[in-house]
């Protein structure tokens, strides 16, 4: 379960991929339906695939697009290779009405998705937070691209990070060729 520190946590959160699989190895069961961010996109979602909305339970059809399906662990596996060939920021969300547990996982991109765009229900940063070995950076740049969150910007060649920025989604290790980013909890 996410901890927080707020009395409520809000819908969405970050969350490592290591963090997403171990969720999803917690159930037995799955659900999918088409996401809404990308079905709402006119142009069509230029990231990833549509189907990326997992549930864990059909108890609450909240999610925001069509298709709701039942699927086998075959298909979450797809969709666990998608989001991270297509560099998908795993963002776990919990009922509407129980904000302690989690109903599922949204893969989510910055094409399209609210969360990137002016998402109205919020979302908490990870438990984690990004620590670069700034003395084996690099400045090469390649985890720039991933930041969805601004937190990693090239200025004048040199790589800046602005830890208040950053969510904890750990995009950025798996682009680092120096192995120079770990993610360390959040204090």
């Amino acid at each position: 379960m996410h901890k927080t520190n707020d009395p409520e946590p809000t819908f969405h959160y970050v969350c490592t991929r290591a963090q997403a699989v171990e969720k999803i190895n917690e159930h037995d069961r799955f659900f999918v339906s088409n996401c809404g961010c990308r079905e709402g996109n006119e142009e069509g979602c230029k990231r990833s695939r549509v189907d990326v909305c997992l549930f864990f339970d059909d108890k609450e059809m909240t999610g925001t697009g069509t298709g709701w399906k039942e699927v086998d662990r075959a298909f979450v596996d797809g969709i666990l290779k998608e989001a991270q060939e297509k560099r998908l920021v795993y963002r776990p969300f919990h009922y509407a009405k129980d904000r302690t547990h989690d109903q599922g996982v949204c893969f989510c991109c910055d094409d399209c998705c609210a969360y990137f765009h002016g998402d109205e229900w919020g979302c908490d940063p990870s438990d984690y937070i990004e620590k670069t070995d700034m003395d084996s950076c690099t400045n090469c740049g390649e985890c720039e691209a991933v930041c969805y969150f601004g937190a990693r910007k090239m200025v004048e060649g040199q790589l800046k990070v602005n830890c208040e920025k950053c969510a904890g989604c750990a995009l950025c290790i798996d682009m680092c060729p120096e192995n120079c980013i770990r993610m360390v909890e959040r204090s």
